[in-house]
Order: C-alpha cells, then sequence, then structure tokens
C-alpha cells in the first residue's frame, strides 16, 4: 500500500530526547508531526529534546526546527508547514485525530493511553502490553533487544538501573539530594572534573562523579523533588555528543519506522 506521509498525522505524547529522535526520523520521512508535553518539562538532554520548546520558545535540533504551539489548531497549522510544534497538553485533545499516536513518556507506566486512541497506537519500554494497552511496544532496553518490535506481549522489565556508557552507570546519573531548587554553575557541554561544584539544590551540593563531559541537566531554577534524575556526566568526553541525538534514541526510532511500514503493510 502506497504512504501519503503528508497526510499521515502522528501525534507523540512527550518531547524527551528519546522521542525528539523518533520526531527526527519522521520528519524526514515527510509525517507530520506534533508533540504534547507538560508544562514544566522535567527534561535533562535538553539541547536535544523538543521539549525544551516549552522551556524556550524554540530548539532547533540537527535540522529540525521545533515551536511552542499555542493551541491544537495553531498546532496543525505548524506540522503542515515542516516545523515540529511542541503543545502543552497533558491530555490528547478531543480536536486531534491522528492515524498515529505515540507515547513516548517514558514513565515507566501507562497513565492513561488506549488502543482506541488511534488507528495504530505504539508505546516505548515498561508498562504496556502490545494488543492491550496499545498495537505495538517498543524496547527501550540497552542491549541485543534494543530497538525491536513487540505486537505480543510487553517490554523487559524496568531495572531502575541506568545502561553503562564508557563503562559508568548509576554513577553518571545527577540525582537531587534533596527538594529544592536547582542552581547550576556548568552548562550542558562543559567539561569537568571529578568533584568540581556543578551547582546545588535546595543548597546542598552536586559535584562531579568522573572526568568527563556535561551531556545533560535539568532546566536551571527547576523545583524538583529528592532523587529526582537532575543531570548526565559522560565519561567518553565527546562535546559533539550532547548535541546530537543519541545511538539509543535513533535505534528506537528505527522500530517506530518499522512500527508503522509493518502497519500500513497490513492494511
Amino acid at each position: 500500500m502506497m504512504i501519503d506521509t503528508g497526510q499521515t498525522l502522528v501525534v507523540i505524547r512527550g518531547g524527551g530526547d528519546l522521542a525528539t529522535g523518533i520526531v527526527w526520523r519522521l520528519h524526514k520521512a515527510g509525517f507530520p508531526v506534533i508533540v504534547l508535553e507538560l508544562a514544566h518539562p522535567l527534561v535533562v538532554r535538553r539541547r536535544v529534546a523538543l521539549a525544551t520548546a516549552v522551556l524556550e520558545g524554540g530548539i532547533d535540533i540537527e535540522g529540525m526546527h521545533g515551536e511552542q504551539a499555542p493551541d491544537p489548531a495553531a498546532a496543525l497549522e505548524m506540522a503542515a508547514s515542516g516545523t515540529i510544534p511542541v503543545l502543552v497538553s497533558p491530555t490528547l485533545p478531543s480536536t486531534l485525530s491522528p492515524t498515529i499516536l505515540i507515547d513516548a513518556r517514558m514513565a515507566k507506566r501507562n497513565i492513561d493511553t488506549r488502543i482506541d486512541q488511534a488507528p495504530l497506537v505504539i508505546a516505548l519500554g515498561p508498562g504496556f502490553a502490545a494488543g492491550v494497552d496499545c498495537h505495538a511496544v517498543i524496547e527501550t532496553m540497552r542491549g541485543h533487544s534494543l530497538g525491536r518490535v513487540i505486537w505480543e506481549g510487553s517490554a523487559l522489565p524496568n531495572t531502575g538501573t541506568p545502561g553503562l556508557i564508557a563503562g559508568k552507570g548509576a554513577e553518571r546519573v545527577l540525582r537531587a539530594p534533596q527538594a529544592g531548587t536547582v542552581r547550576w554553575r556548568f552548562e550542558i557541554g562543559d567539561r569537568v572534573q571529578k568533584n568540581d561544584l556543578l551547582g546545588e539544590v535546595g543548597g546542598a551540593a552536586i559535584t562531579a562523579p568522573f572526568e568527563g563531559v556535561i551531556r545533560g541537566l535539568i532546566a536551571d531554577g527547576t523545583q524538583v523533588r529528592p532523587r529526582l534524575k537532575i543531570g548526565d556526566v559522560d565519561a567518553r568526553a565527546d562535546v559533539t555528543a550532547c548535541f546530537t541525538i543519541s545511538d539509543k534514541s535513533l535505534s528506537i526510532a528505527g522500530g517506530v519506522v518499522e512500527a508503522i511500514l509493518t502497519y500500513f503493510n497490513n492494511l
């Protein structure tokens, strides 16, 4: 079956870095895409996340431009023009009728996604059952199954442990030591040494766990709860990796594209 990508609306819930990789691939393939986000995104990899459009009004990521949209009608117009609209909407607006709905919020549970919300509903990671909550689930855990499409069953369970990058796992993730307001002394892309004072949360210090590059930081001034992920240090010390879509994101995006093409080929 021929696919008229320009007339196939995709709505993706969540504008984090993994969701952004999906949008980037679909945008390059000609699909109009609308991103739904929260009013106060807690995104860490802000330089490669469309959620940053809510924080800054707009963002450019590898040739793709995203802007905050004021309402669903404007979002539809922007999507048709090639700009990626980012609409603040915690729920799926009734005025949007996507052919494809993607839950990329990475909540590790199903918040409110239903299989009847679109002809094709795709969900990322654990918390969803293909054939029950959605039509397809995309594996998000690093390893041999990353990016695979699951048509029956669920993704691997959440381990709560970040995947290894350059031999660093849990230690590469910066977490809030207590509730409070985040204040940073460094920016994404800065090189740091072990024990450098990166910032503070409510007066409690955040220090660099090892030498590397700051890959992600939650927006300065954000109110956070204890143990929330607020930053990421990359031991590879590759500054360009802070500003380009990750291999994990592109792998997951490939799975989404496969699921979409499989759906249309089976019509």
